[in-house]
Formats: C-alpha cells, sequence, structure tokens
C-alpha cells in the first residue's frame, strides 16, 4: 500500500491555527505569528497521522506549511513556493508516495503544475473529489427546490468548472448564474453550458452582486476575505461554502437566519484513525484530503495538476465506492463548522431547516 502526505497551513485565524500543532501558539497573537513565520528559518512541521485499522500501520501524514493564509496569496511568491516545496521534501522524506495540495497550497502551486517533480511521488491537487462532493452535495440540497436559481461563484476556478460540468447532465435549474473575475474563460463555461443545456437561461457575471436572485449559491474562491455577505442573499436562500479560509461572512449566522448555510466539501471518513485535528468534528475530511487518501490506498500514479476533470473526478468516485468501508461518502451536513441536524440528512429536511423566508 501506497503512503500519503496532505499539506495544511494556517488559515485566518493563524494562532487558532497554529495552536492545533502546539498548545502555547495559542497565547500568541495572529499578527506576531505571521511576522514570525516571514521573517524566522521556520520548517514544515507534521500535525499528525491517518492509519487504516484494516490495513495497520501508519497510512499518510499531515505536514503543516508555515506560512499563514494571508501570506500564502500575498508575499512574494517564490517565497511562499519555496516554503510549500520543503514542505513536500518532508512528506517525500516521511515515506510519502503521493502528496496531497490542501487549502491554498493548490491555488498557489497553480494547481501543482509549479511544483518541482519528483520521482517516484504523485501529486493531488485534490480538486476533483472536492467538484465530486460538491456536485453530490449540490443535488442533495436543490432536491427539495422547485427549478432552482443556482449560482456558482468561482466558476471558472479547478473546482468550479468541473463541478458545473458534472452538474450539466441532470440537474433541473430554472437558471444558473457563473460568477468569475476572468471574462474570457467565463464566457467559454457559459458557452459550453449553453451547448449542453439549451434552453437554459445561463447568466455571466464578475461581481458578487449577481448571485442577489439565487436559491442556492455555491462559494468556490480562493480568498482570504469573507466575500459573500448578507446583503448579497435574497431571503431563504440556501448557501454550500467549499471554501478554506471561509469566504462566507460568519455574520451570517446571526445576521441572516433566513438563510441556510452549509459547509462543502466534507466527507465522513469514520473507517480511519485521523489523529490530528483539523478543525472538523471527529470522523469528517475535506474532500481534498480524501482524494490524497483514495489515490495512495488505489495505487493511482497519474498525477491530478492544474484543472480538475470530470473523468478524475469520476475515478475518484469509483474509489471511494471501492473504500466505502473506510468512509468517503458525503458527511452528514455542517454548518459553520457545526452539525446542522444530526441524522437528517436528506435534502428536503435541510431546505426545511431556513424556517419561513
Amino acid at each position: 500500500m501506497s503512503q500519503f502526505a496532505f499539506l495544511v497551513h494556517p488559515r485566518a485565524d493563524v494562532s487558532q491555527d497554529l495552536a492545533r500543532v502546539w498548545s502555547p501558539f495559542g497565547a500568541v497573537p495572529s499578527g506576531a505569528l505571521e511576522w514570525g513565520l516571514r521573517h524566522l528559518p521556520v520548517p514544515p512541521l507534521t500535525l499528525g497521522t491517518v492509519s487504516r485499522p484494516d490495513e495497520g500501520g501508519v497510512a499518510g501524514w499531515l505536514v503543516v506549511v508555515p506560512v499563514g493564509a494571508r501570506q500564502m496569496l500575498h508575499a512574494d511568491r517564490r517565497w511562499v513556493l519555496g516554503k510549500v516545496e520543503r514542505a513536500v521534501d518532508l512528506a517525500v522524506d516521511l515515506g510519502a508516495d503521493v502528496v496531497g495540495l490542501g487549502a491554498l497550497t493548490a491555488p498557489v502551486t497553480g494547481g501543482g503544475r509549479l511544483l518541482r517533480p519528483r520521482e517516484g511521488v504523485t501529486v493531488t491537487n485534490g480538486n476533483a473529489f472536492t467538484a465530486q462532493l460538491t456536485a453530490q452535495a449540490v443535488r442533495r440540497l436543490v432536491a427539495g427546490m422547485d427549478r432552482p436559481h443556482v449560482a456558482v461563484l468561482g466558476a471558472t476556478g479547478s473546482v468550479g468548472s468541473c463541478v458545473v460540468q458534472l452538474l450539466a447532465d441532470d440537474l433541473d435549474l430554472g437558471a444558473l448564474t457563473l460568477v468569475a473575475r476572468r471574462r474570457h474563460r467565463l464566457a467559454e463555461l457559459a458557452q459550453v453550458m449553453r451547448s449542453t443545456r439549451p434552453g437554459l437561461p445561463v447568466h455571466e457575471a464578475t461581481e458578487v452582486d449577481a448571485v442577489r436572485d439565487a436559491d442556492l449559491v455555491v462559494v468556490l474562491t480562493s480568498s482570504t476575505e469573507a466575500l459573500l455577505r448578507s446583503e448579497h442573499l435574497k431571503p431563504g436562500a440556501v448557501v454550500l461554502d467549499d471554501t478554506q479560509p471561509r469566504n462566507t461572512d460568519p455574520a451570517l449566522a446571526v445576521e441572516r437566519p433566513d438563510v441556510l448555510v452549509v459547509d462543502g466539501g466534507l466527507a465522513d471518513v469514520r473507517g480511519l484513525d485521523v489523529r490530528a485535528d483539523i478543525g472538523l468534528p471527529h470522523g469528517y475530511a475535506y474532500a481534498c484530503l480524501c482524494e490524497t487518501m483514495l489515490m495512495a490506498f488505489d495505487g493511482c500514479t497519474t498525477p491530478a495538476v492544474g484543472d480538475a476533470t470530470p473523468a478524475h473526478a469520476r475515478r475518484m468516485q469509483a474509489a471511494a465506492d471501492r473504500f466505502s468501508h473506510l468512509g468517503f461518502g458525503l458527511a452528514e451536513p455542517l454548518s459553520f463548522g457545526r452539525p446542522l441536524a444530526a441524522g437528517r440528512g436528506s435534502a428536503r429536511d435541510l431546505v426545511g431547516l431556513r424556517g419561513p423566508s
């Protein structure tokens, strides 16, 4: 069996996330820690391990890239890439055959394309299985809606474009709004959807305001800021937020009780022994981590870098089916990291939780 390593990094609250590695970090202000990460020779760190009870021994490691989320996107790109490269080196030294890129380590490395090749090491950005589980979550949420208007923020990104293509064949939508910054790719994706689903109103936009009329908003952006806020959402809207760090304003939980916010990209892995604090309840894991595990368990040696493809998403689903005794199915829904409704996972139940609109 191949072994894997999965790269993570501190998100918006650097102090809180580094405290998962060593608790005294929690007492240090995030700004001070960010300064230290930038100016001191901090090496990559091992956060914990993952084991398979059916195999025994360590199946993989979680490795921390010592770069905060804001630094990932705004610091000197060569410095950031160097930090990610050193984390990959640590992963290889630990014995990993498959290395997965978590959170912002994927976009800052061009989906893995900018990393130095290493003989015998397969790299994945985890975007294909993320897209697969996101598409499943969308189907679960819209099942209780009558021809809904769905909007996708970050539609032309690696995950977003794959999600849109996975949903193209089987959703009965009233309208589809695609929101992204790159106009050329946005126009191309919109044209693909119009060709695939003639008669479906497909709207293109470059501003978040375009989601105001959507019944379901899928958030697939890469930012350190809260891009989706109360004023962007219609009464009774549903939000599926697939971002790390979160791009949905936490204030929504208080300001908009009529809005249902569901955390996306999460799988059930209760059949695995995850000995690390990854900021999720026990038995949950991010889909990108799951893709890394599945590729190692399945012996996949084909890199999954750059844009995710529906073909690879389906291969990952087939692998998830083969290893279903370990989990890898769509997890029970969370909202802002907390269980939404124990034992209630149907689309109708989820939508019903919004209350009156």
